[in-house]
């Protein structure tokens, strides 16, 4: 079957849960989790839940392995917390859950980054893969917090596919 015979397969709405990972955000402050929300909202997609937590690696592990039991989650995104600073512990949390990972997420990513901040890029570990529980995968995106970079990464490359993975992932 061709990915577009795959996509027209896909569902339209995808159940997903957003987290934001800062040491200062609020719910007033969160710009880069309210600018998801809004986009999944917007493209006709479902919010589970949302949170904002310390970035404090076993605060993230926790709230993403409750998502991940959840049969009724589809897809996490989390926003911030994927640099290089010694506080940016996003990307070792989660990456120790997935099971598979979507290298071609973090390369594509950080390709749309250099156009538009150059080499800086480089420095961001944003990732993606899957996790799963009790026999249900489901897809975890890894985003930097920077609300540029989580728009970027909603409209050029998990909007686009976000009913086309989550239908591989129930298939």
């Amino acid at each position: 079957m061709s990915h577009l015979e795959h996509k027209a397969l896909a569902p339209t709405l995808v159940s997903c849960s957003v987290l934001t990972v800062s040491d200062s955000r609020t719910p007033e402050t969160d710009t880069s989790g309210r600018a998801i929300r809004q986009l999944l909202e917007d493209a006709g997609h479902v919010i589970i839940s949302h949170a904002i937590v310390k970035d404090e690696p076993e605060q993230v592990a926790s709230y993403v392995r409750a998502r991940v039991a959840d049969p009724s989650t589809q897809v996490v995104i989390t926003t911030g917390g994927t640099g290089i600073t010694a506080r940016d512990g996003t990307f070792d949390a989660i990456d120790a859950m997935l099971e598979k990972r979507l290298d071609g997420f973090g390369e594509l990513f950080r390709m749309l980054s250099f156009q538009e901040i150059g080499a800086a890029a480089m420095l961001s570990r944003a990732t993606a893969g899957t996790a799963s529980a009790n026999g249900l995968s489901m897809a975890i995106f890894v985003l930097p917090g920077s609300e540029a970079a989580v728009r970027l990464a909603m409209t050029r490359l998990i909007l686009p596919e976000l009913g086309h993975l989550a239908q591989q992932l129930r298939a």
